[in-house]
């Protein structure tokens, strides 16, 4: 394989700095959380009435439409975590009466704009997601798992960083998982360095379907590149090994195998109590994250057979304000990593009676794919 700016020197050597942590050492700390004040919860409900007055779609919503004069800096310094610091951080104390479908919509999406650009989740154009059980499929494809009550997998989305805003609770269980894509990536190389290369190749990635025409039907990337002291990983099991390549070592079946191993040991080890971090996300706690320096995942969970007291996220993508393209080769570009824009959406319009919902974010399309004015409902 042809050597890019990102592949490592060698030996591989560990990863040092603020993004390599372990669950256990944050689990009785509170410095990655951010309790909002009375002042920044008022806030947010005098920018919410501002969106509303200046009737600002969520598509067309600027920060001029969603002012925050005291939490703005504290949400520059929110930023400066997830790109320098761990790569996560937890916003405590949304106000409940900020927590109905539209206002949180709105909250999310304001918030949201502080800190990069919203970028779609699925081929639609849909760049605001609820997360919540979708119920049995039916005739309909089976749903993807985040729209289930069972166990996700860790993995890291297609975007620089995601949002997760709770409404409600599961009754019992779901409880969100992180771990440190440097503390995984170290434990690969110190328990099977034979594997540790395989990191840094290509691995082929099905887009499900989601592609846009003219793109391909798989994404070739490693699993993590190398920028200074900080990795980034993209990782999506159910997205792996479908079509794996030969790259390098005993043929394609024994890469294959190599794979496999290397696919089970980073499963193995961000599931580790000794790696994760385990949180219970209260209604008014919104996540943050950055997809390329932390892995996420969910527990299976217990809920209320009525749809309005199950547990309900709200998904956010975004991509990082100025971050370099992928055509970018500006001095120091190597040292960011590409931006992940989310899901290319298709230039397509279906007439009303053509459109039916699509169980990647649980709710219907929009009415058109670039039109998000009105909250989805599901």
């Amino acid at each position: 394989m042809a050597k890019t700016p990102h592949t490592p020197a060698v030996p591989i050597e560990p990863f040092t700095g603020p993004a390599l942590w372990y669950g256990p050492d944050l689990a009785d700390r509170d410095d990655w959380v951010l309790s909002l004040s009375a002042e920044t919860r008022q806030e947010l409900r005098t920018a919410l009435r501002t969106a509303r007055a200046r009737a600002a779609g969520l598509l067309r919503m600027t920060v001029a439409d969603f002012p925050l004069p005291t939490l703005a800096a504290e949400l520059e310094r929110a930023a400066r975590t997830l790109s320098e610091g761990r790569g996560f951080l937890l916003v405590r104390g949304v106000p409940a009466d900020l927590l109905g479908e539209a206002e949180a919509s709105t909250v999310l999406r304001g918030i949201g704009q502080y800190l990069g650009r919203p970028v779609p989740q699925t081929a639609d154009g849909r760049t605001l997601c609820h997360i919540r059980d979708a119920g049995p499929a039916h005739d309909d494809p089976a749903p993807p798992a985040c729209l289930t009550r069972a166990a996700v997998p860790f993995h890291t989305s297609e975007s620089d960083l995601l949002g997760l805003l709770c409404l409600r609770p599961a009754r019992s269980g779901g409880r969100t998982l992180l771990a440190s894509a440097a503390a995984v990536h170290n434990a690969v190389l110190g328990i099977r360095p034979d594997l540790a290369a395989r990191l840094y190749r290509g691995h082929c990635f099905d887009r499900q379907g989601e592609q846009a025409t003219g793109e391909g039907a798989h994404l070739v990337s490693p699993l993590v590149a190398r920028h200074g002291e900080r990795p980034s990983m993209r990782y999506d099991r159910a997205r792996l090994g479908g079509e794996a390549r030969p790259v390098g070592g005993g043929g394609p079946d024994g890469a294959r195998a190599a794979d496999k191993e290397l696919y089970d040991l980073i499963d193995a080890t961000a599931a580790s109590p000794a790696v994760r971090l385990a949180l219970d996300l209260r209604p008014g706690d919104l996540l943050l994250l950055d997809n390329h320096v932390v892995l996420h995942a969910r527990s299976a969970y217990e809920d209320s057979e009525a749809p309005e007291h199950g547990r309900h996220l709200l998904r956010l993508w975004l991509a990082r304000h100025g971050d370099a393209g992928p055509t970018d080769h500006a001095a120091g570009a190597h040292l960011r990593p590409t931006t992940r824009a989310g899901v290319t959406p298709r230039d397509v319009i279906r007439p009303r009676s053509l459109r039916t919902a699509r169980p990647g974010c649980g709710c219907p399309p929009p009415r058109t794919h670039r039109d998000e004015s009105r909250t989805p409902r599901s």
